[in-house]
């Protein structure tokens, strides 16, 4: 396979890494300010907690993202590597959605104050969105698994 194949998912990747990092660096703490003026330290400092603790596994569902695209690169698709790297992005996408399930409550709590049930929609579409990743990791994961169990039972027979 050509190398340059999987450049365009490459760059996506590291491009949606780096509005990510940008979010967390720059857009996080300016939220964090704006939002004190409103809300109590009790609500604001788990929310941010969580926010910040869901961007470690999400980078390192990327950097699994990036290490299955250069086993593409290398024609390694089939191989145990390629299954590992689909089982830890299953994993991650499985955190996130908890750790935001987990601060769901304090959402609530915000939504009652402000009269705003918009974001508990939010946080719900995280959750899902995140399940929704997690289940076609899951998918791929067992197909791929398939896959080399049928390749390897095809080269034992010849």
């Amino acid at each position: 396979m050509k190398r340059g194949s999987t450049f365009f998912l490459k760059g996506a990747i590291v491009l949606i890494g780096l509005i990510v990092l940008g979010l967390c660096i720059f857009g996080l703490p300016w939220i964090a300010n704006e939002a004190a003026e409103h809300y109590p330290a009790y609500l604001l400092y788990p929310i941010l907690i969580v926010l910040y603790t869901t961007a470690i596994p999400f980078f390192f569902a990327l950097y699994q993202a990036l290490k299955l695209l250069s086993y593409i690169d290398k024609n390694k698709a089939f191989s145990e590597l390629s299954v590992k790297a689909l089982k830890n992005i299953k994993y991650c996408a499985t955190t996130i959605s908890i750790l935001y399930a987990v601060a769901m409550p304090l959402l609530f709590i915000i939504a009652e104050k402000d009269d705003a049930p918009g974001i508990i929609v939010l946080g719900l579409l995280f959750i899902l969105a995140s399940m929704v990743i997690a289940v076609f990791a899951a998918v791929l994961q067992k197909l791929l698994k398939d896959a080399i169990d049928i390749k390897s039972d095809n080269d034992l027979t010849i």
